[in-house]
């Protein structure tokens, strides 16, 4: 499938974020003390942003939302194999909020972050071969140390 370079990149962009919101979890959960919060927000964020980036890939438009169930509806009706992972990342869609604001719950625990970066990681995963297998090589520097094999830029 020929890809347009602008779609590509904006691809390219949506899944460094992603990446990024990794990252930004795994450094949260190493500050001393931990910040649990802000690695449990990263953990939603790696979800949301890599099925937007899957959205982008199919010319598929959605709204501005936190929402993974919404965002996951759209993935879904382009394909539907996607559904273990997108069940399996719709209850990170809490830690968009959940945290974040006075009156609500301080901090998750440490094993709900663990369970969190785990679910946001395995979506990152999956999306990055989604979309390597429909568009071909993603070149982007910020895919970082999470990125499978192969699929890295040389």
């Amino acid at each position: 499938m020929a890809l347009n370079p602008a779609v590509a990149a904006e691809v390219r962009e949506w899944l460094h974020k992603a990446a990024e919101d990794i990252r930004t979890a795994e450094v949260s959960c190493a500050a001393e003390p931990p910040l649990l919060d802000a690695a449990a927000f990263h953990c939603q964020q790696v979800a949301e942003k890599a099925i937007k980036g899957f959205l982008t890939l199919h010319a598929r438009v959605f709204d501005k939302t936190h929402s993974i169930e919404k965002v996951g509806t759209l993935a879904l009706a382009v394909d539907p194999t996607l559904r273990a992972a997108i069940d399996r990342a719709t209850p990170l869609t809490g830690y968009a909020w959940k945290f974040r604001y006075p009156g609500t719950p301080s901090e998750p625990s440490v094993a709900e972050v663990g369970d969190a970066l785990a679910d946001g990681l395995l979506y990152e995963l999956r999306a990055l071969h989604a979309v390597q297998g429909t568009a071909g090589p993603i070149d982007d520097r910020g895919l970082d140390h999470h990125e499978p094999e192969g699929l890295r830029a040389k």
